[in-house]
Order: C-alpha cells, then structure tokens, then sequence
C-alpha cells in the first residue's frame, strides 16, 4: 500500500513545538483532499500546530497546505522531505498566488481548489511523470462531495472539531481579501441534502460534541438557501456558530431561522469605524451609523457577535486605536478581533501598495495580520504595530471585561459566562504570546 503524508505548517514563526493549549479549529481542507485519495493510498494528517512532524516515516507522496504566513516553514518541510527523495505536492492561497514562488520547494503545485484535479495529481505520480502545475480549468461543483477525513484528525486537540463548509466563492471582493481571487466571485453551495445527512452522521458518531463550527465566509450570503438548510437543521438539536455580514441583520426571517437552529455565535467583519476606510475596502454596503442598531437586531435572537476590526487604512492616524476600542463597547460586540491591514498576494490591496512602493517586508512570516508589512499613510509603521498591540490589550482588560459581562446578563445567567470564558480565554493568549516574544 502507498502512503501519503499531508501536512499542514505551524502559523507562527515563534513556535518551536506543538502548542500545549488546544487550536480552536482543525485545517479541512486535508481531510478533503484525504477524502479524494484512492483506497490504496494509507492517508496520514499531521497538522503541526498541534504534533510533530516525524521525518523518518516512509511516504511516496507529501503534500502541504499553505497559507501565506505558513509559506517559509512550508518550504523548509518541503525542501527537507525532498532531500529524502520524496516527492512532494504544494498547494493552498499562497502557492496559487504565487506558484513560481512554490515550485522552487515542490515536484508539483495545485492551484486553486482540488477535486478537479487531485485524481489526476494520483495518476500522475503513480506513472511517473508529475507535472508541475496543475490547474483546475473550472470551479469545482460541489454535490456529492465525500465527507472529508475528519477521522484522520487529531480531534482532542481543538476546542471545536465538529467542522463543516457549505459555501465557496464571494462576490464582494473586498481589496485585502483572499477568498475572491481563491474561490472566485460567485456563491457555490452543497446540496441541503448533502449537508444535512453529513451533519446527521456526524451526530451519530462518538464525536465528542453538538457543537459544529461553519467555516464558511458568509453564511447568511444566500438567504433563500440559508433559510432552507437551517430549517432542516432545528430537528437535529444541534449548536452552531459561523461568520456572517453585518447584513442579515435586515433578514429576520433569516435570524429567527438562525435562533430556533441554536445559533449562538457569529464572527462579523466590521472593518471599520470609518466609512471612509470602508469605502476604501470596497465594503460600502457598510454603514458605520448603522452597527449599533444591527448588532441590537441580532442580540435579540440570542446570538452573540465577535466583531473584526482592521488597522492602516489610508485614512487612519494615531488616533484610530482608542477610537476604535471605544466604538467596540459602545456597539455591544462580546468579542473582538483586531488585526493590521496585511497586503496578501493576489489581492487588490498587494497591486496597489506595490505599485505605490510602499512594501516594506515580503517576509510571509509577518504576514499573519499579527505585524505591519507596509508604510501607512498617516503614521509610522512602529506607530501601527504599537496601536494594535494596546488594543488588544485595552480591549481584554479587567475593566473592560467586566463592563461586557455585567451588560450580556439581560441574556440570563447561563448565555452570559460563556461570553465571559470566552474573552477570559482572548486574554490568556494575549499573555502568552507577549511571554513568547520577551
């Protein structure tokens, strides 16, 4: 029988061993691929966040995901696995963004989504004669997919592992995402029934809970759809949680659907308190003077919001990280991201700070939305890196974390110290990664 090693990298450059605290979602998209691999393939998993990799076991074909953050440790896994004689398969965004890049550590790329092309991938190298790209000529469909490998996962490992995708594609292209460039510009979506016999089986396995996590961009993106799926789902007792636009606000079929399915938490780009960095992102269907009254609308289901917020717009100054601290509280999100405006390539906002020559770094290890990459407009870049840190901080104290805690309890008891855990928990990884980088 032949073996296939898949991997996916650490996402910081700072962790030298798997991480002793649980990740909060396994990769899918190798329980994917493992899923279109034949029968006489043996199929490992390794994802390093959470093990380590052993270089002495025999595999005739490695493949390894990448994001671009991961892109350097992905080339010295890949690069190490090749001195072996082993051949290796990349793919991933940041091998399709640049595969001329990749090719220089890898036998193979894939480019883009895989089913289309990964039996050819098998072929190939069962023949002898691996190409070096290979390129999906068309987006996959997506009925009758086989369930991915979650099996193959080490499921202890992460808080959530019970994980599923039901949409591919956007149509937003908002100019320093991804997704678009990756998955094109149009919602593709499962069959309902296709997702719901996956969910049921699900249920009916000794996994360990009913809480499932959509890792879909926008789950709310086609509401007639959505509206359906999560009918079917009310039956099934299940908890859930995904990431949605502050739009289905003004569907309340759509969140009463969500409410009676248990949906207990959305994580919901805001971007901005600034309509014009907003209109800069090419998310102008945003309206800043409307969040407050929408996340309201979406409370009152019974469904608590993380709110993402991003630093280094053009418009931007010194100013903006108090500012925008306040906002968040004074919006009523229960949790909060904030990251630093990271130029991925292949994105619009990568051609234009390019072309302005405003790069600083193509480090991909920095690109982790975690460090400034590029010169801002109206601050220096320690200005930047040094706002977003003490927002994290500010927005995580004791004194902010009490205030949220004390205002969820119109939820009752019971839905406010989740909220309360959870934010605890955003506070001990701030710690640890300060600890990690002293």
């Amino acid at each position: 029988m032949k073996k296939l090693l898949l991997i996916s990298p650490f996402f910081s450059e700072n962790v030298e061993k798997p991480t002793e605290k649980p990740f909060l979602f396994p990769p899918l998209n190798l329980p994917i691929v493992a899923s279109l691999t034949p029968e006489y393939y043996e199929v490992e998993i390794v994802d390093e966040n959470v093990q380590e990799i052993d270089y002495n076991k025999a595999a005739d074909l490695v493949g390894i995901t990448s994001m671009t953050a991961q892109a350097p440790k992905a080339y010295r896994i890949a690069d190490r696995w090749r001195e072996r004689g082993v051949k290796v398969v990349l793919g991933g965004i940041h091998p399709t963004a640049l595969p001329h890049e990749a090719i220089e550590h890898a036998d193979a790329v894939v480019l883009g989504e895989v089913e289309n092309v990964w039996s050819r991938v098998i072929r190939d190298l069962d023949n002898n004669r691996l190409r070096k790209f290979y390129c999906s000529p068309r987006m996959p469909h997506l009925r009758k997919l086989p369930s991915p490998r979650l099996d193959l996962l080490k499921s202890d490992r992460y808080i959530i592992d019970n994980i599923i995708q039901i949409f591919r594609g956007c149509p937003f292209n908002c100019r320093f995402c991804s997704v678009t460039n990756f998955f094109g510009n149009t919602y593709r979506y499962r069959p309902v029934d296709d997702v719901v016999r996956e969910i049921e089986s699900r249920i009916g396995t000794t996994r360990k809970s009913r809480f499932f996590g959509f890792l879909d961009d926008n789950i709310g993106g086609l509401p007639h759809y959505s509206k359906e799926l999560f009918r079917r789902l009310i039956p099934l007792n299940i908890m859930w949680g995904g990431q949605a636009s502050l739009t289905i606000s003004k569907d309340r079929e759509l969140l009463r659907i969500f409410e009676k399915s248990r949906c207990k938490a959305l994580f919901i780009g805001l971007e901005s308190m600034s309509q014009t960095a907003l209109d800069e992102s090419n998310k102008g269907f945003l309206k800043v003077s409307q969040f407050k009254d929408a996340i309201k609308i979406i409370h009152d289901y019974g469904i608590s919001i993380e709110g993402a917020f991003i630093f280094g717009f053009d418009n931007d100054d010194s100013a903006v990280f108090e500012k925008t601290v306040d906002f968040a509280d004074r919006i009523g999100v229960d949790a909060a991201q904030f990251g630093i405006l990271t130029p991925f390539p292949g994105t619009v906002l990568w051609r234009k700070l390019s072309a302005e020559n405003r790069l600083l770094s193509k480090d991909w290890s920095k690109y982790t939305i975690g460090h400034v990459v590029f010169r801002p407009k109206k601050m220096s870049p320690e200005q930047l890196q040094e706002g977003s840190d003490w927002a994290w901080r500010e927005f995580y104290s004791i004194r902010r974390i009490a205030k949220r805690f004390t205002r969820s309890f119109h939820w009752g008891f019971k839905s406010a110290i989740p909220i309360l855990i959870f934010q605890f928990a955003y506070r001990s990884l701030l710690k640890a990664r300060t600890n990690s980088s002293h």
